[in-house]
């Protein structure tokens, strides 16, 4: 775009927009509301923390472009591991063959996998394409894995109130978001749901590990009610993402993890958000009292990749892999993705990797995530305001609730005519915050520097004006 006048590129912005909407269908959208009341920003390039639009616009990406960006758009150590990998296997079949990317990737995942003593660690990779596809792996397994053992009665599941683990049905049946789920609910699985710890208005954090601890005796109440049905829990540790970005405390962890042993149980731990850094450690599963959890399948995906492409690994224990193999195909796991362990998408893993380590990311999140504490403490005042709240590089702010939120759940996105005003005036402010209904929410790539944060919490007093404007 070099060499364009202002003028010429708000042209070609708008040409893009025009054949945008000729032929695309966006997700998690009601198209109706394109192009006034939610305007296209058609991106041409990205620069780190930045997207910049075909009109020259520069964008703050407030939420990572959900929350799968780690290191910044266009990190040039991922684009460079994926262009080398280009250049050898782009992609092959992973039904009887095998590559580099592939193993190394699922050796050093096991190896920086949570961890509990005197359990045996995950021991297996099985890879999938994105998040939702994950999920459904670990549920097919979980349920699959009783049944070989001749337990058939064990054909249900427990997911939290609250919960977001996908949109495939799968997924979509251990979720709790009503708006999503309710035209579907004829084709979903019956599900039983626990209540949530979260800790939403507590006074403090032994009054959220009381809430925590008493969510825990509920869950036991619900097991002891279901006997022998119950094939695997599913949780968000720590942080449910797109429930709200509720958060908990995390003595939550190391009782559900000891319920599922009681009751023989398996535990999936959803870390497509919430892995890789987000909570303040690699995985969220490690802050448990007691040294950290570890779950018996573990679903990774979204920032699995740096956010440069679609990628999913659930990590199983030996026993659950040792529980599949028989002579008989029957008993054999045939659930399967054409891309599964893409040579591409694991290069980018595996670079991304290699930045976390060697960058050392994770102090730096800590930093990060103090200055932005000390620049939302101010919102916590604030008359539309009903609480400020932080899990590592995740904060969330949640407004008192308004019509739209009482009609479909806190957690849709961007719901009512408030959702809009307040995602617009962000982005007029020059930053992407995309509100969970009442919960506006800052999750920015590692890379933002001071400047970047200033402008995010600018960017939030300009939409929190705007929420009071419209109320």
């Amino acid at each position: 775009m070099e060499g364009l006048h202002d003028a010429d590129m708000i042209a070609a912005a708008d040409r893009w927009r025009a054949r945008d909407l000729a032929v695309l269908w966006h997700p998690c959208t009601q198209m109706r509301e394109h192009p006034h009341a939610l305007p296209l920003f058609p991106a041409a390039r990205g620069e780190g923390a930045w997207l910049v639009g075909h009109d020259g616009r520069r964008v703050l990406d407030g939420v990572s472009s959900w929350w799968t960006n780690l290191h910044g758009h266009a990190e040039p150590r991922i684009a460079a591991a994926i262009a080398r990998q280009a250049g050898t296997l782009e992609q092959v079949i992973l039904a009887g063959f095998s590559h580099p990317p592939a193993v190394e990737l699922a050796e050093r995942l096991l190896a920086r996998a949570p961890r509990e003593p005197g359990r045996a660690p995950l021991a297996k990779v099985f890879y999938a394409d994105n998040g939702s596809a994950g999920v459904e792996v670990a549920l097919k397994m979980a349920f699959h894995w009783f049944h070989n053992r001749g337990e058939t009665r064990r054909t249900r599941f427990v997911a939290l109130t609250g919960s977001y683990h996908g949109e495939t049905l799968g997924a979509l049946s251990v979720g709790d978001i009503p708006l999503y789920r309710r035209v579907y609910a004829p084709l979903l699985l019956d599900v039983l749901f626990a209540p949530s710890p979260d800790a939403f208005g507590a006074a403090d954090a032994a009054d959220a590990e009381a809430r925590a601890l008493a969510a825990a005796d509920a869950l036991a109440d619900l097991l002891d009610t279901h006997p022998g049905e119950v094939c695997a829990l599913v949780l968000e540790p720590l942080v449910q993402c797109a429930g709200g970005m509720r958060m908990h405390h995390p003595a939550y962890l190391r009782r559900v993890r000891e319920l599922c042993d009681a009751h023989g149980v398996l535990l999936i731990a959803d870390e497509i958000a919430v892995g890789f850094g987000r909570t303040g450690t690699l995985f969220a599963c490690e802050q448990a009292p007691g040294g950290g959890i570890q779950p018996d399948l573990l679903c990774l995906s979204k920032g699995l990749t740096g956010g440069f492409l679609p990628l999913c690994a659930v990590l199983a224990t030996q026993a659950i892999y040792d529980g599949f193999l028989d002579d008989s195909r029957d008993r054999a796991f045939l659930h399967s993705h054409s891309y599964s362990g893409n040579p591409l998408a694991c290069a980018a893993a595996l670079a991304s990797l290699d930045i976390l380590e060697g960058d050392d990311v994770l102090a730096r999140n800590r930093a990060t995530g103090a200055r932005m504490a000390a620049l939302a403490a101010p919102f916590a005042t604030h008359p539309a305001v009903a609480e400020v709240r932080q899990t590592g590089m995740i904060l969330a702010i949640e407004l008192h609730p308004d019509a739209a939120s009482a009609e479909d759940g806190h957690a849709v996105e961007i719901a009512g005519r408030r959702g809009l005003r307040m995602y617009r005036a962000a982005l007029d402010a020059g930053v992407l915050l995309r509100p969970l209904g009442d919960v506006l929410y800052w999750m920015p790539p590692y890379c933002v520097d001071d400047a970047q944060l200033a402008l995010m919490a600018d960017a939030t007093a300009a939409a929190l004006a705007e929420a009071v404007r419209c109320a």
